[in-house]
């Protein structure tokens, strides 16, 4: 395993944001009555999962506090997949994109269950 530097190195991060740039782009085509509401929830569900992970970064020191940070993330990660089951049924996307994004944040979901089962490798000690 490389050299772990900044919060920036990690894969789940970087797919995090790259998945995140990808909501984005597939609610620009969502109905302008859904801007303060569906659009907004879902950019920001997805948003905060990078960004729990760099909070998670810096507690890592204490390894009780990591784990709540990437937890937080994993439950913004699964609210992003909610919002995306409501972005179907409203037919504000198809089955195929649908499945596209529901699977990268199942597998980003995945990755953080690993990081907390993994949270000593990743932990500083006080």
């Amino acid at each position: 395993m490389p050299v772990l530097r900044s919060f920036r190195d990690l894969i789940v991060y970087k797919r995090s944001v790259r998945a995140a740039r990808s909501v984005f782009e597939m609610s620009r085509g969502f109905p302008a009555d859904e801007r303060f509401s569906l659009t907004d929830q879902v950019r920001r569900s997805s948003r905060a999962v990078g960004a729990m992970l760099a909070e998670a970064w810096a507690k890592r020191r204490y390894r009780a506090s990591f784990i709540s940070k990437v937890n937080d993330a994993l439950g913004e990660a699964m609210e992003t997949q909610s919002w995306l089951d409501h972005a179907l049924c409203c037919k504000y996307i198809d089955r195929a994109t649908y499945n596209k994004h529901d699977d990268e944040w199942q597998q980003i979901g995945a990755m953080l269950n690993g990081m907390i089962e993994e949270a000593d490798s990743f932990c500083r000690v006080a």
